[in-house]
């Protein structure tokens, strides 16, 4: 019988899915809406939350999403050190795991950004870029800095190919138990999301490794930035759409992982030693 404590666990993580999925509906919804000329805003995550202030209940939805990044940034800390995920130590496995802590601490600082806003604490100045070209102004500034951002802008890129790559192969189901009727339409779903995801991450390495060349932190952008210059292209408002479809419906995959994910709960001993490390 699975313990009560790991059953509130796995069930924060479940929200956390779901409410990633919200925040790339928020971004993908807002920026078709901007490429077809009938309203939107192309920004990244904390553009799209802020939107959300202004609708009926704003805030309350706000503090929601906030609490589900929240408890997402929870489960990929946890899903990390422990290996809940049975990644194992082969380099590979070490790679994903570190991808899944960084989306942690990244989440994390997200969910700070949503629930200060939501509460009116005023901590949540700036958007996407601001944050991008303010970390890399910081790495320039020590010793090795340029390799530094060129690093994490070739970690982007990467990470960006293994995207697109994994969306060109269909193999976005496997850790998921999807029912047999909804297993079409779940794989489509995974396929357009994770291409277009990989899209703005290789954007985003782009700008990040222009930086390092160049030593010009305001070259560094990040999810709006990289939305912005597909707009700035010809036929932006088509590649615009195309990208902002896929956000939208990984967005919508992050609902299907909420709901059909595998989810291995690790030893709650072992889970709060993890979190004391992290």
């Amino acid at each position: 019988m699975t313990p009560p404590a790991a059953l509130r666990l796995e069930h924060f993580a479940r929200a956390g899915f779901a409410a990633r999925g919200a925040v790339y509906c928020l971004v993908g919804g807002l920026a078709l809406l901007a490429a077809i000329g009938s309203g939107g805003d192309v920004g990244g995550n904390k553009s799209a939350l802020r939107s959300l202030l202004g609708q009926p209940f704003g805030a309350a939805l706000l503090l929601a999403v906030g609490l589900g990044l929240a408890f997402f940034a929870l489960w990929r800390i946890v899903e990390a050190t422990t290996d809940a995920d049975g990644c194992g130590s082969s380099p590979k496995g070490l790679a994903t795991r570190a991808v899944h802590l960084l989306s942690g601490f990244a989440n994390g600082a997200l969910a700070v950004s949503a629930i200060s806003l939501a509460l009116g604490l005023g901590f949540s100045s700036g958007g996407d870029d601001q944050a991008a070209q303010d970390w890399t102004e910081w790495a320039l500034a020590h010793a090795f800095g340029r390799w530094l951002v060129a690093a994490v802008g070739i970690g982007f890129i990467v990470g960006g190919c293994v995207h697109v790559l994994k969306g060109w192969r269909g193999d976005v189901l496997k850790r998921l138990s999807v029912p047999p009727a909804r297993e079409r339409f779940a794989r489509y779903l995974g396929r357009i999301g994770y291409a277009a995801r990989g899209v703005t991450f290789i954007l985003i390495g782009g700008f990040l490794v222009a930086a390092a060349l160049h030593g010009n932190s305001k070259e560094a952008k990040g999810l709006g930035g990289a939305l912005h210059s597909l707009e700035s292209q010809p036929y932006g408002w088509a590649l615009l759409g195309l990208v902002a479809l896929g956000l939208f419906a990984f967005g919508a995959f992050g609902v299907v992982q909420a709901l059909y994910r595998r989810i291995q709960m690790p030893d709650l001993p072992d889970a709060s030693k993890a979190l004391q490390r992290a």
